[in-house]
């Protein structure tokens, strides 16, 4: 046990959740500077610097400067091994956001102190309550004018549910903003704005001394003395433990496309957050101390690499040391499998490694073998649990243009769905295919990415739909009149199990006390 335990308890893996355009592509990437992992932060979405963000590099994303992908990269930091997760802030894509953080120990929230809590960030808030994952808050964009701190916070507590406690206080902002006071570490940081490197800071320990006149002007001095006296008056002292138990959320004020308290937030990060912490699989609970490796798959990607038909699983490990070359279990076909080239990334370039342990993410190549939700052992038969597929409300049928592609067709619509980017339903009665998405926008980048992946053109044709619910029955004679009944609305997905097309509330409401013996599903995990 003792051989892994200091390589685990070094790692730190996380997520960065937000609503779009709260700034979360440009935080991650100020990360990966202080990681060395990139030298230069190219500006995300400046067409002068051609290198767009290291973290988004679908095509799709580069021309609309969205992440629609969630991508994992790794560097270390202060002798710490830190995994990020970028999730997709838009929230056509909630769902693989969701399953991210079934595979992080914690979680960063970007605020954008102008807009506030904002309704995207609402919703990814409730799993993190739900699965008592810790919390820290970044307010972003402290380099233009926006709330008043201190009702941004009560707006935090008020939204989010969660008590905060401020570990850096800013000096003013927008055009005055002179730099944050760093509370955690009773150091001042002044401001100068760059947004190509890493600057220099001041260190400034009592905040009472008059040199504080020095550095930033008497009116911004008083007000600075008289905040932090107050948040020490009005806010519980910070306690690491309840920050553990996901019952209050540390927050550091700063602006990441100026790379400013950036550093701070890493370094109390780091210090504070937890290492991988055990995971609840339905046959008993996982210890990542443990020697014999665990792991879940939790996203699959296709075309990591456009030049090769590839789809990559990512494997959360949850304990013990993963190895190259070694013989593995694929727990739902009970066989064992063995991976020559397991990766590891920084964005899109891998690198093949050797040996990951407990809480880092690594990328088997897949050629058709994962679905997500898949667990790998090193023998036991375990189950994971907790990675859903949530009702899909947008549907359009999908239809071959060029009737020449047919193939090519069909094995993207096969691989984008193993993604989980949208569902594939077959209706039972025609035989035509539907695709099911939560978002608008996720027609488009599958017409995309099939057109640009694969070389196939589809058209979408309209469906009116209300919801797809999965049905299910111990009372079979219920269950086949049901589906005479229903034989319109009847549709497979791509497990095959029953389900069921609605294409009003009322229907479904009439079918739900019409048909009693017959459970309505709107996840696809029951």
């Amino acid at each position: 046990m003792a051989q892994y335990s200091a390589e685990i308890s070094r790692r730190r893996t996380f997520a960065i959740i937000s609503h779009p355009d709260a700034g979360k592509t440009t935080l991650t990437e100020k990360l990966l500077l202080f990681g060395g992992a990139i030298h230069v932060a190219g500006a995300v979405k400046s067409n002068k610097i051609k290198k767009t963000a290291t973290s988004d590099w679908m095509e799709i994303e580069k021309q609309r400067g969205i992440s629609v992908a969630t991508s994992v990269m790794a560097f270390d930091y202060a002798d710490h091994k830190i995994n990020i997760l970028d999730t997709p802030g838009h929230q056509d894509f909630a769902e693989d956001t969701f399953r991210t953080l079934t595979a992080v120990d914690s979680v960063i929230i970007v605020i954008d102190i102008a807009k506030g809590v904002e309704a995207q960030t609402r919703k990814l808030m409730e799993v993190c309550r739900m699965r008592k994952t810790p919390v820290i808050v970044f307010v972003n964009k402290m380099d233009r004018d926006g709330k008043d701190p201190f009702d941004l916070l009560d707006e935090i507590e008020e939204e989010l549910h969660i008590k905060v406690r401020p570990l850096s206080w800013p000096i003013d902002m927008g055009q005055r903003f002179r730099g944050v006071y760093n509370i955690y570490e009773q150091k001042l940081n002044l401001y100068t704005p760059s947004k190509q490197y890493v600057t220099e800071n001041v260190e400034f320990k009592d905040i009472n001394s008059p040199d504080l006149e020095h550095y930033i002007d008497p009116a911004q001095a008083a007000k600075l003395r008289e905040d932090v006296e107050m948040i020490e008056g009005v806010y519980p002292a910070f306690d690491v433990d309840t920050y553990l138990a996901g019952d209050i959320a540390p927050v550091f004020f700063g602006s990441a496309l100026n790379n400013f308290g950036v550093k701070e937030l890493l370094d109390c990060f780091i210090n504070i957050a937890p290492s991988p912490r055990p995971v609840q699989a339905l046959e008993r609970k996982v210890d990542p101390y443990e020697d014999n490796f665990t792991g879940f798959v939790f996203k699959i990607h296709a075309n990591m690499d456009p030049n090769h038909r590839s789809c990559i699983a990512f494997v959360k490990i949850c304990s013990g040391r993963f190895e190259r070359n070694a013989n593995y279990k694929h727990v739902r076909f009970g066989k064992m499998m063995r991976f020559s080239s397991p990766t590891a990334f920084m964005a899109q370039k891998k690198e093949v490694v050797d040996e990951a342990f407990a809480g880092d993410i690594v990328g088997l190549p897949d050629t058709g073998n994962f679905k997500i939700g898949d667990t790998l052992t090193a023998g036991e038969e375990l189950h994971f649990k907790g990675l859903p597929s949530f009702s899909p409300e947008m549907f359009k049928y999908i239809e071959n243009a060029d009737p020449m592609k047919a193939k090519q067709l069909n094995k993207g619509i096969e691989q984008l769905m193993d993604e989980g980017v949208a569902q594939l339903f077959v209706n039972q009665f025609n035989g035509r295919k539907i695709i099911g998405t939560v978002g608008q926008l996720q027609f488009e980048v599958i017409q995309y990415r099939l057109l640009h992946e694969y070389g196939a053109q589809c058209k979408w044709e309209p469906i009116s739909l209300y919801k797809a619910c999965w049905i299910e029955s111990d009372n079979q004679q219920a269950l086949d009149n049901f589906k005479r009944r229903k034989q319109q609305y009847m549709a497979l997905d791509k497990e095959g199990r029953d389900v069921y097309l609605a294409d009003s509330s009322y229907v479904l409401m009439m079918a739900q006390q019409d048909f009693p013996d017959i459970k309505f599903h709107f996840t696809s995990e029951f």
